[in-house]
């Protein structure tokens, strides 16, 4: 009988991921393409994160120059939100980011936030190399150019993330239909 290694899942599980929220800033937001939606699902992504317990992260990118996370966005993290400030676009260039990712030991990495063609995209190829499986929700990523964004998305497609949606992440992240859970998440979504 011949040993045939175990396949990694393919499937994004709870246990095994967690969320980061890239560079969703006062100043850089009111410029991306169709901002709002992006901030209305980006509001249930993380909303839908803690009803499901994933641990959530927040950076942000030269803050002196950009400001803080969107007020709504905040709201939303609530106590999770303290944010990990950087300079390198990639969140992996960040010290603390990178000890937080390693220490949970947890192999997706959602992502979410701006710029799709900067911030996220470095972070996405940055965490593929080092061993991660990206998980970019595309209606929560955007940039200020839609073919930025376009552009970005294939290219990490390409390099092996899981490009999903808000929605379809969240369903999966749930499992199963007829829990608590499940009732709250479809709430959310709705």
């Amino acid at each position: 009988m011949s040993f045939i290694p175990e396949k990694p899942s393919l499937r994004v599980t709870k246990d095994h991921a967690v969320g980061v929220v890239v560079d969703v800033q006062e100043r850089l937001f009111p410029h991306i393409h169709e901002c709002e939606h992006l901030a209305a699902n980006t509001d249930k992504l993380v909303r839908g994160m803690n009803i499901l317990n994933l641990p959530v992260f927040v950076t942000e990118q030269y803050v002196k120059g950009l400001g803080r996370t969107i007020q709504p966005l905040q709201n939303a993290l609530g106590d999770l939100y303290a944010p990990m400030e950087k300079m390198a676009f990639s969140c992996c260039g960040s010290q603390e980011f990178s000890e937080v990712i390693e220490n949970l030991g947890r192999r997706f990495v959602i992502l979410a936030g701006i710029e799709a063609h900067i911030c996220v995209l470095q972070t996405a190829l940055d965490l593929r190399q080092l061993g991660y499986t990206p998980v970019v929700v595309e209606d929560c990523v955007s940039s200020r150019k839609p073919n930025d964004k376009a552009v970005a998305l294939k290219r990490m497609r390409k390099a092996g993330c899981i490009i999903t949606t808000v929605e379809s992440l969240l369903f999966e992240l749930t499992v199963v239909a007829g829990t608590d859970t499940f009732k709250q998440i479809s709430a959310l979504v709705k």
